[in-house]
């Protein structure tokens, strides 16, 4: 009895079970290229008082979906197709049914820009932007009352390059995210060491986006900028470099950004490409992570300060490419993608220190890259 006891209350530390916690959908976007199998965006319900996670549904026939992003009245979801060709990769929009739990296809349209690696939908639901990687350039797309894609409106293009040779030949927009506020959409770019900053207006059907005066901020020579997280408050945005293996902390507001730090997020592997890859802030804003890829193989984990500096308190091995990763809802649970090792792996996410224990949840799916989450009522 006494054992089976000590069960439970264990279950109940790891989990903090809570009726009222709600449960989500996941959404999963992969990479379908051979020789991966996977077919499109999957869908399980994610149960976080349970730590399970069960499959619903898929939509096939997307290609190369690798990252997503959900209109905030969570009815529609818009996936790039990470693609290229003589008109550049496309952009593609579907209904979502909470009560199945399926994506409906809409319709897509091209980008203009090859490759495009993000995607971002503004809280109005009448804009969506794509980072179009080996394009050089960010899009803009116009979206119908019906959740439809409309052709490209806006194309804002990237100039310059950087000092590695293999990998900042040429403008790299790695992604487009609105500010917390909605006054600014910032864009890190690989390929020329710099954030870009445009502001928005969302009811301009021609040109939503202008830039200030500067229009960008540059970073150290061969950081090669990838993604930007805000914290809660709005006040600090932190950006991972893939390059230089590190994460750039800055006071932001109303669209300039004045940094305050510099710390590590790892510094296995090639010492012009650690691999660096995603990053993200507990909604409580205690804690941030970030994927190291190439040799290190791992999450970096960190504690935040009052003034939003940082302070590295371990890494945690996870499997090969950690690509992208998300935080739950609940702020409980992470969950990161695996692209090389073909799998999606859960941890619980320490409370107190920010730490990550394995749930010993893992859903096998080939290429897994982008993971989102909506909840199911």
């Amino acid at each position: 009895m006494m054992r089976y006891l000590l069960t439970i209350v264990l279950f109940a530390i790891v989990f903090n079970v809570s009726a009222q916690n709600p449960i989500f959908y996941l959404l999963i976007g992969t990479y379908t290229n051979a020789p991966s199998k996977s077919e499109g965006i999957y869908v399980y319900k994610f149960n976080p008082n349970k730590g399970e996670a069960t499959f619903v549904s898929k939509a096939t026939g997307v290609a190369n979906p690798s990252y997503l992003a959900i209109s905030k009245d969570q009815k529609y979801v818009y996936s790039v197709n990470e693609t290229h060709s003589d008109n550049g990769g496309d952009v593609s929009a579907f209904s979502f049914d909470k009560q199945k739990g399926e994506l409906h296809f809409i319709n897509k349209q091209s980008t203009g820009g090859d490759d495009p690696a993000y995607v971002s939908v503004d809280s109005s639901g009448k804009w969506v932007v794509t980072a179009n990687y080996s394009g050089g350039n960010i899009s803009v797309l116009p979206v119908g009352a019906d959740g439809a894609l409309q052709p490209t409106a806006q194309v804002l293009p990237h100039e310059g390059y950087g000092v590695n040779v293999e990998r900042q030949g040429q403008p790299h927009p790695h992604c487009a995210v609105f500010s917390p506020d909605e006054k600014y959409m910032l864009s890190a770019d690989l390929g020329n060491d710099r954030i870009y900053t445009y502001k928005f207006d969302p009811n301009n059907k021609q040109t939503p986006f202008s830039s200030p005066d500067p229009a960008y901020i540059e970073l150290p020579d061969g950081s090669g900028p990838r993604h930007i997280t805000f914290s809660p408050n709005g006040q600090i945005a932190y950006v991972i470099n893939e390059l230089s293996g590190n994460v750039i902390v800055y006071q932001y507001n109303n669209g300039k950004l004045t940094e305050i730090q510099t710390i590590e997020s790892t510094t296995e592997g090639n010492k012009n490409d650690r691999g660096s890859a995603d990053i993200h802030i507990t909604p409580d804003g205690k804690f941030l992570y970030t994927s190291n890829r190439g040799v290190a193989n791992d999450i970096t984990i960190y504690k935040t300060s009052p003034d939003g500096k940082l302070i590295q308190v371990g890494h945690q091995k996870v499997g090969a490419h950690p690509r992208n990763f998300m935080i739950d809802p609940t702020g409980r649970f992470l969950l990161v993608a695996c692209r090389d090792s073909n799998q999606v792996q859960v941890y619980v996410i320490n409370k107190n220190f920010g730490l990550l224990q394995d749930a010993g949840l893992k859903l096998d799916i080939d290429q897994p890259v982008c993971l989102k989450m909506l909840p199911v009522k």
